[in-house]
């Protein structure tokens, strides 16, 4: 019995040495740094700054968001919307409207016609003495507006003090002629032609006043029709 003892002895003495290293082993810093500095040490210089800079931009945007949710869209989406829009304000707007003569109908199809008209219309140029002759011509819904925009539009051009004009009908549109009214004035001249008809069309400054007076129900200064 006691061969047993001295046996079982021997065997947990021996086991003892093996043991302790493998247990220190385990509760080692796999870094070799001692215990107390292993989750203590100092982040690296800079080491935040991809952080914060996320953080930043994410500021900015929420920030640029609450602006834009704060003002609302302010583009109308489409011009002869944008157009009407304002009038309406503008009509609203004035305590002396008198709702009972307002037509914006009749705006809207003139809005239609300068559509037509800037965008449809086929428009050959060419130089004359002094000047532009511009033949505009389209068919259907086109023709009108060139006829109901062109004719009296020269009206206006007539009016102003660098150019005469005129204008005749012709198959499927109208001829327009611009000429100076000093034929020897290079730059006028110049200015005509490098104007031509969509330039032209714009001259006289006549056009956001004349669209008020339509949606008044006033007499308009020239006679466009709609």
């Amino acid at each position: 019995m006691w061969k047993v003892t001295v046996v079982i002895g021997l065997v947990v003495a021996l086991a003892a040495p093996v043991r302790a290293p493998a247990v220190f082993a385990e509760d080692s810093p796999a870094s070799g740094q001692s215990p107390s500095h292993q989750h203590d040490a100092p982040a690296a210089p800079g080491a935040d700054k991809p952080a914060d800079h996320m953080r930043q931009h994410m500021d900015q945007h929420n920030e640029m968001m609450r602006k834009m949710a704060g003002s609302g869209p302010t583009m109308p989406g489409q011009d002869a919307f944008g157009a009407i829009a304002e009038v309406v304000r503008i009509l609203e707007a004035d305590p002396a409207t008198d709702w009972s003569k307002v037509d914006i109908e009749r705006l809207r199809q003139h809005l239609i016609d300068m559509n037509e008209v800037v965008l449809r219309a086929a428009v050959k140029q060419a130089p004359v003495p002094g000047g532009l002759v511009m033949e505009i011509t389209g068919a259907g819904r086109t023709e009108q507006a060139i006829g109901a925009m062109v004719v009296p539009h020269a009206v206006e051009l007539d009016r102003m003090p660098d150019w005469s004009a005129r204008a005749e009908t012709i198959p499927g549109g109208v001829r327009l002629t611009v000429v100076a009214r000093k034929p020897e004035g290079a730059a006028v001249v110049a200015r005509i032609r490098g104007l031509g008809f969509a330039g032209l069309i714009t001259e006289g400054a006549h056009h956001q006043a004349h669209h008020l007076a339509m949606a008044r129900g006033e007499a308009p200064g020239h006679t466009h029709t709609h």
